[in-house]
């Protein structure tokens, strides 16, 4: 079984991917996280070091090179895995993320992911996890690795639910504890899969 997980920073949704692989594995599966970031955790934190001033296409290009070459290489993988074991693959973040970065930014969706996007192979469930941008912040703030503005994770969380793909989500409440969003998804991979979890 093929999983994306989706969502702003903050929404619970790394933690989840772990705990996810973590239980799996516990259950004696197979299982394998991949994570699909764009780099933008280390761009912005170099941005604030050197005080560079980043312009939205600037950091969508390079953004969306990372995000796109790390997306190609996790799949290629997923597909090596399924070959190899009857198990779970969960990815953390996926090419939407990158849309409904652009959708924030006020830019457009372009043609080469939304192309992607026709060609890859679809999950199994895509899920978004859906949190309250004031819980996320609070959450982004504790762990205090990176920096999101209130107001650019109201952004980020309008975008998503702007997305024309938003339909085939499966949308998790993740303003609970992390336990409350994992029960969650496992309720929706039964549905699907009965015998994958059995």
């Amino acid at each position: 079984m093929l999983i994306v997980l989706t969502g702003i920073d903050g929404s619970g949704k790394t933690t989840a991917a772990r705990a996810l692989v973590d239980s799996a594995r516990a259950a004696g599966r197979d299982a394998v996280l991949l994570s699909n970031h764009a780099g933008r955790r280390h761009l912005s934190l170099l941005s604030e070091r050197f005080g560079w001033h980043l312009q939205p296409w600037f950091a969508d290009f390079v953004e969306t090179f990372i995000r796109v070459f790390n997306v190609l290489v996790n799949h290629a993988r997923a597909s090596s895995a399924a070959r190899k074991f009857d198990g779970l693959v969960v990815m953390d973040r996926h090419l939407h993320c990158q849309l409904a970065l652009r959708q924030a930014n006020g830019l457009g969706r372009g043609r080469l992911i939304p192309w992607l996007l026709g060609k890859l192979p679809a999950p199994d469930l895509m899920f978004h996890f859906d949190v309250d941008p004031r819980v996320a912040h609070e959450r982004v703030l504790a762990r205090g690795t990176d920096k999101e503005s209130l107001a650019d994770l109201e952004a980020f969380r309008a975008a998503y639910r702007s997305l024309s793909e938003f339909n085939d989500f499966v949308v998790v409440d993740a303003n609970g504890m992390p336990e409350d969003a994992l029960v969650q998804v496992t309720r929706a991979m039964a549905a699907v899969e009965p015998a994958w979890l059995s």
